[in-house]
């Protein structure tokens, strides 16, 4: 009885993953700088790391979904994952406020930057029409976002039903979004080379977009687990992560839509003009 548990903690068993995501995040790194400097090694030294990193995803995900059907996760370790999830988001908020202020700083004081001829957007810069796809997204996202919270009550009300509904149109919702953006990138006036605005436009929008994958693998996952039976109405912290994940993107993508592809249209270019002249 002495060596008995007397806590409500949970403390981890010897994992592999950790070093072993360490190595393969390592050969990741080498074989993109490997392929980024056109060396013949560095392709398929990038990919063989991928397939690691995507593998020990997997596998060390597979150990904590494992720790919690088997009760290791408590209600004190339930709160202390809603911290951490909470902190993550907090990190990620910080992370857009740099591309955010990127941009609002060359926009602002076109002036203080060379190669753009102290206007804004450059010359010869088409901006995208932000009431067409721009929009469109705006809405499918907005859509998705109610979606998820259906799901969410449903699984809280034990409707198995209604959280697969919401679920699955969530993901589709997200796949479309993706699927949008990519033909808005293909058929774009301008790249992320050249100048400030192509290089703010596309690292703002495109680690959205980044997210809104990562967003979409989150919710596929955790509809997954709805089907082998996983989250009951008083135990479900991994789903409940993947909505506030899903509304941090939605909320990020309003602040886009607003702040670059409306206040940065020819509308929001006269505006800046009359303002700071």
């Amino acid at each position: 009885m002495a060596a008995g548990k007397t806590h409500d903690y949970h403390i981890l068993n010897p994992s592999p993953w950790p070093i072993a995501m360490s190595f393969a995040s390592l050969v990741l790194a080498a074989g993109g700088i490997g392929w980024m400097h056109e060396l013949a090694w560095g392709m398929p030294v990038f990919f063989l790391g991928l397939a690691g990193v995507i593998a020990m995803f997997f596998f060390w995900w597979a150990s904590v979904v494992n720790e919690a059907n088997t009760g290791d996760h408590t209600p004190v370790v339930q709160l202390h994952h809603r911290y951490g999830m909470i902190l993550f988001i907090a990190s990620e908020v910080m992370f857009f406020v740099a591309w955010f202020w990127a941009y609002f700083n060359a926009a602002l004081y076109p002036k203080l930057h060379e190669g753009i001829d102290g206007v804004w957007p450059p010359k010869g810069i088409e901006v995208l029409d932000p009431f067409v796809f721009p929009l469109m997204n705006t809405l499918i996202l907005l859509l998705s976002g109610t979606t998820v919270t259906w799901a969410h009550h449903a699984l809280i009300h034990g409707d198995r039903k209604g959280l697969k509904q919401g679920l699955w149109l969530t993901i589709v919702l997200g796949i479309i979004f993706s699927c949008i953006q990519a033909y808005e990138y293909h058929h774009a006036s301008f790249g992320i080379a050249g100048d400030i605005y192509g290089a703010s436009f596309y690292m703002a929008t495109g680690f959205h977009g980044f997210h809104v994958i990562v967003g979409t693998i989150f919710l596929a996952v955790c509809l997954a687990r709805v089907y082998k039976g996983d989250f009951t109405p008083r135990q479900h912290f991994g789903f409940e992560a993947a909505a506030w994940y899903w509304h941090f993107v939605d909320v990020v993508w309003l602040f886009l839509f607003i702040s670059i592809y409306v206040w940065g249209s020819k509308f929001g270019a006269a505006v800046v003009h009359n303002a700071f002249g």
